[in-house]
């Protein structure tokens, strides 16, 4: 299968070992991978902001880009949402637009949905010697209603010692600008995250979305717990040769 791969923003500029995990557990996979140089933002920043205007272009842009695609594979939960919520209402004035979004959504497909759903798969030939938690965004668990799809990726993973997260469902604090304007209850929230995690005794706390392991890296840094934080892709992307 041609895959078109929908790096997203924030990975391009801080996470780009995501896409490249992408890539790799893909190609192992046997499927032809694709990048489209000329793709930029979901437009989810603008929508969430108040900036409908702004974030109807980029909506446009995400449409030219990826009209033709077979199918599109995003490393992102919150950015999968973004398309699959907020474009059908953005676009909801533009008939030809709307007609178009309506037709490219059922081909967007978030990272971990696509090789449960679309591939029927959980074992993807990873090997990955520690013990990890997994973090579910809200956007997995209300958006997507990914449930159990990432951590049967993970159970399969070879030498992997899977631990479920303590209140998986409590928000980590983060949203995006929440965490700026609303500083002081985000951080009161990251602070139960944390907890939450190393009550695991986790070596790795993993998600989909590094939005949030960014929240969640950060404070269990400062706290110099010595436990990382890794995108689902990156765990997935490793080998028993690669060791």
């Amino acid at each position: 299968m041609k895959v078109s791969l929908f790096i997203t923003c924030f990975n391009d500029t801080l996470f780009p070992q995501t896409g490249k995990a992408v890539v790799e557990v893909l190609e192992r996979l046997g499927h032809e991978v694709e990048f489209r140089t000329d793709q930029t933002c979901c437009g989810q920043m603008h929508n969430n902001s108040g900036y409908p205007v702004e974030a109807l272009t980029l909506v446009r842009r995400f449409v030219d880009v990826f009209r033709h695609a077979d199918v599109v594979v995003v490393p992102s939960t919150s950015c999968t949402v973004t398309v699959r919520t907020a474009y059908p209402r953005l676009a909801a004035e533009d008939a030809s637009l709307l007609s178009e979004v309506e037709a490219l959504i059922p081909r967007v497909y978030e990272f971990s949905e696509f090789l449960t759903d679309a591939l029927g798969l959980e074992d993807v030939g990873a090997y990955y010697p520690h013990r990890v938690t997994y973090h579910a965004s809200c956007n997995s668990l209300r958006g997507l209603k990914l449930g159990d799809a990432p951590k049967a990726l993970l159970k399969a993973v070879k030498g992997l010692d899977f631990v479920d997260l303590p209140a998986i469902e409590e928000c980590c604090g983060f949203g995006g600008t929440f965490a700026v304007k609303n500083s002081e209850v985000s951080t009161a929230m990251l602070s139960d995250k944390m907890r939450a995690v190393l009550a695991t005794g986790a070596e790795v706390v993993t998600a989909g979305d590094n939005s949030c392991l960014m929240h969640i890296a950060g404070g269990l840094s400062r706290l110099k717990t010595g436990v990382r934080a890794m995108h689902l892709a990156e765990i997935l992307a490793c080998t028993e040769a690669g060791v």
